[in-house]
């Protein structure tokens, strides 16, 4: 029955907001291609160094760009259509798969030409990133929004799914990477071509000119929103404390003796508790109380890494691992919906930008704590104790930001 109903749903959805499909499927053919390309990326560049830091560097080469163009991404994604740049970015993934292709048929012997490639794409995940999210409410009404963003949310997690999987087999089955970026160029060309096809309302912005004034505007934004400020910086210590993602490798082999397939099933887990959970939200739209419910599940999230870092099961540590993605996906909804509900259409872009680099930051630096931690403590107090302490600023920010408590409906987003 649930499902029955979720299936009316989609149609009403797909009907009501044509644009908004084609927008929902270029996002899923865009992550389906770079999750293909990152696991060809990884593989290749590993295979031609032997050297697990460049896999870092990989990394480093896509986050670091975003450091230093976010404030010019988000002002751009303001004062210029979002369609268009949207397309440019569309546009730039592709260019990214077919360039990397390019030097892989030539015969590539240095990883140079790769960390280039990985640098443009990095880039271009800058300005995408702002842009997308700044987009999402000229698609669709207010009383639809909260369902928008769940399928939204649902498609990207199908795509995080899929896309590393089908990236491993097809460089097995091809015996080489070629064959991945192909598919990557072909997945990234759909993207953009189902953009180009978007018809999105218009909403007319003041083209203010480029300083450090209104590029610094998303920061004093949010400085003054305590509800977004509150939510932004929730996430940021939850997820830096919590990253008990980064030390997945080592459980599988040292602590679960699980083996390869055991880390694969490991790492979906948590993607596949999100796309769950936001199936259930797209059936059942969050409605008062969003705000405790927001922080009641980031403490389950510390509460849920706190039974993976002490189980010794494989079955335990997949469920604890799938009410991490659940818990966190809440999370991801709310935060979106508090930002684009709270801020005015002429300011989501500069928002939304800042917002992405705090969730970059602490992915990024999660990863870190996670490892620096594990060195001093030993595995298992490390995830342990980043538990421990989202829990402990779940309790803090529930005191800090009231308003975080006391919000107790979503109305539509700011025009």
């Amino acid at each position: 029955m649930a499902a029955l109903e979720i299936s009316k749903a989609t149609r009403r959805i797909a009907s009501t907001y044509p644009s908004l499909v084609l927008f929902q499927l270029a996002r899923f053919f865009l992550v389906l291609a770079t999750e293909m390309q990152a696991v060809a990326v990884g593989w290749q560049v590993y295979e031609i160094t032997k050297r697990p830091l460049d896999l870092g560097l990989v990394g480093l080469a896509q986050f670091l760009p975003g450091i230093f163009l976010f404030l010019v991404s988000g002002h751009a994604a303001d004062r210029y259509p979002r369609r268009t740049l949207l397309v440019l970015c569309y546009c730039g993934f592709t260019l990214c798969s077919g360039s990397l292709l390019f030097l892989t048929l030539r015969g590539l012997h240095s990883v140079y030409p790769i960390f280039a490639v990985t640098v443009l794409l990095g880039v271009v995940r800058s300005f995408n990133g702002p842009v997308s999210r700044a987009f999402l409410p000229q698609l669709v009404s207010g009383k639809d929004f909260q369902t928008a963003v769940a399928w939204y949310s649902i498609f990207i997690q199908s795509a995080v799914i899929l896309g590393p999987s089908l990236g491993g087999l097809v460089y097995a089955a091809f015996r080489g990477p070629a064959a991945v970026y192909t598919l990557s160029f072909i997945a990234a060309a759909l993207g953009a071509m189902s953009t180009v096809a978007i018809k999105a309302q218009s909403n007319p912005r003041l083209g203010e000119p480029m300083s450090w004034k209104t590029m610094l505007a998303g920061f004093h934004y949010i400085r003054s929103e305590r509800l977004i400020l509150g939510s932004i910086s929730l996430d940021l210590f939850a997820v830096l404390l919590g990253g008990a993602v980064a030390l997945l490798p080592v459980y599988a082999r040292e602590i679960l003796k699980t083996g390869p397939w055991g880390l694969g099933i490991l790492r979906s887990a948590p993607a596949a508790g999100a796309a769950t959970m936001a199936a259930l939200i797209a059936h059942k739209p969050l409605g008062h109380r969003t705000g405790s419910t927001m922080l009641w599940c980031v403490a389950g999230f510390g509460a849920a890494t706190i039974v993976f870092g002490l189980s010794r099961s494989l079955t335990i540590s997949l469920i604890a691992l799938l009410l991490v993605g659940a818990t966190d996906m809440v999370s991801v909804i709310v935060r979106q919906l508090f930002i684009q509900v709270s801020t005015p259409d002429e300011m989501r872009g500069r928002v939304n930008a800042v917002d992405m680099i705090f969730v970059g930051a602490s992915n990024e630096l999660g990863q870190f704590e996670s490892g620096l931690t594990a060195h001093w403590f030993g595995i298992v107090p490390a995830v342990v104790l980043g538990g421990l302490g989202t829990l402990a600023v779940t309790a803090l920010w529930s005191w800090y930001f009231p308003e975080l408590r006391k919000t107790e409906k979503l109305h539509s987003p700011a025009p």
